[in-house]
């Protein structure tokens, strides 16, 4: 049952995905920036969406409201990070990884750059591949609890994101530690942020039977946040580059938002 519901969205995600990272690929080689797979990230989520709406039979309320929700986020982002990326160069993980593998760089990023990322976006869009396969009855009381986590998450990233670019408009701010507003809850707002809005999204696709594997796709982009490219890799930097990040870590969470510690 699984295999016959969930084979056409897949499919149509892996293809839409495959194109996408490998246009992207060679637009960073053509540019010598790999940094471009950081904006296409969000906007690549949304096409998923659109791709699966536009190709599969399901029931148009539930199908509607995942696409709405993967778009409303996955534009923000995407528009986030190029309004913050634009014109700044290559980030500095790619430069790293560059200048690691030479001039074998261009041909080794379409694996560990752009292969490493379409995986994980194939893995993370699972809920809104999957909810939309469904004809069962429309969107009920469950989904709406999905809607509010996805709220949550939403306002967590959105206003993390604005609160930081504020304080780094500020020359007094340069090299100092941004522990204001929902940064003095949580290190990182805009990462609990995209994790609750993914969790969001899976509950929305739980509420049919083929829809609940989509959970795979909110514990992978939560594990990654957590553990893995978000804090961990992070804050390796931070403590070096931030005076008073390491009092900082010592006194705030560093995910799930909790008043801070009391020195």
């Amino acid at each position: 049952m699984f295999a016959v519901a969930a084979t056409i969205p897949m499919g149509w995600a892996a293809f839409t995905i495959a194109v996408l990272m490998v246009s992207t690929w060679i637009l960073s080689v053509l540019l010598k920036n790999a940094s471009i797979v950081d904006i296409v990230w969000g906007f690549g989520f949304v096409l998923v969406a659109w791709a699966v709406r536009l190709n599969v039979d399901g029931v148009a309320s539930r199908q509607n409201l995942l696409v709405a929700l993967t778009s409303i986020w996955g534009l923000r982002l995407s528009g986030y990070l190029f309004w913050r990326n634009h014109g700044k160069g290559e980030d500095y993980r790619y430069k790293s990884m560059r200048k690691h593998w030479g001039q074998r760089f261009w041909l080794v990023s379409l694996g560990t750059v752009f292969g490493v990322q379409a995986t994980i976006m194939f893995l993370v869009s699972l809920p809104v591949q999957l909810g939309q396969a469904s004809a069962d009855d429309s969107i009920g009381a469950l989904a709406w609890i999905g809607v509010v986590v996805w709220l949550v998450g939403l306002f967590f990233e959105a206003v993390g994101d604005a609160q930081l670019a504020h304080f780094k408009k500020d020359p007094a701010n340069a090299g100092r530690v941004m522990d204001k507003g929902l940064w003095k809850y949580t290190r990182h707002p805009n990462y609990f942020g995209d994790a609750c809005v993914w969790w969001g999204i899976a509950i929305v696709a739980a509420e049919v039977p083929v829809g609940r594997w989509g959970i795979v796709g909110a514990v992978v982009m939560t594990v990654f946040l957590r553990r893995v490219s978000g804090v961990t890799l992070l804050e390796k930097s931070l403590v070096k580059r931030r005076e008073g990040y390491v009092e900082y870590v010592a006194s705030t969470s560093p995910f799930v938002p909790r008043p801070p510690k009391k020195a």
